[in-house]
């Protein structure tokens, strides 16, 4: 199983950023936590590749190009505001899952929607780096 792990604008400064929000562990801290949990699955060997940018074009590029078997996506703020990638995820036909560390529902009102939810299969959200760990079974368990 090949799975695509996008993550978006301003996620490459985890560990430094808020970290009363989003905690105190980076990206790649917790890329290896995926790797590491996906080892512990026996079902399927998963294969993972991460992908990280502050631009939403290339976000929907990466999505029109990738061939995978599922993406676990965190847009971050594109979440709110980006039609383009939740064009892209409907296009791709990719089974999907919404990630934010953050339960974005108790935060700004502004950050409450999801342009992309509707396309996603589902949203995890509030989890702290577990929420990463809990998109991986989902998408385990429906892929």
């Amino acid at each position: 199983m090949n799975i695509l792990v996008i993550n978006g604008p301003n996620l490459n400064t985890l560990g430094k950023r808020e970290p009363s929000i989003y905690g105190n562990l980076t990206l790649d801290e917790i890329n290896q936590q995926m790797v590491k949990y996906g080892e512990t699955l026996d079902e399927k060997e998963i294969k993972f590749e991460f992908f990280q940018t502050n631009h939403e074009g290339e976000i929907v590029d990466k999505i029109n190009n990738t061939q995978g078997d599922a993406i676990i996506i965190n847009a971050a703020a594109f979440t709110h505001t980006s039609i383009a990638i939740r064009d892209a995820i409907l296009a791709s036909k990719i089974p999907t899952v919404e990630v934010h560390i953050s339960n974005i529902h108790q935060r700004e009102e502004f950050r409450r929607h999801s342009m992309i939810s509707e396309v996603c299969v589902g949203q995890i959200s509030g989890f702290g780096s577990n929420s990463y760990l809990l998109a991986v079974q989902a998408v385990v368990s429906i892929v």
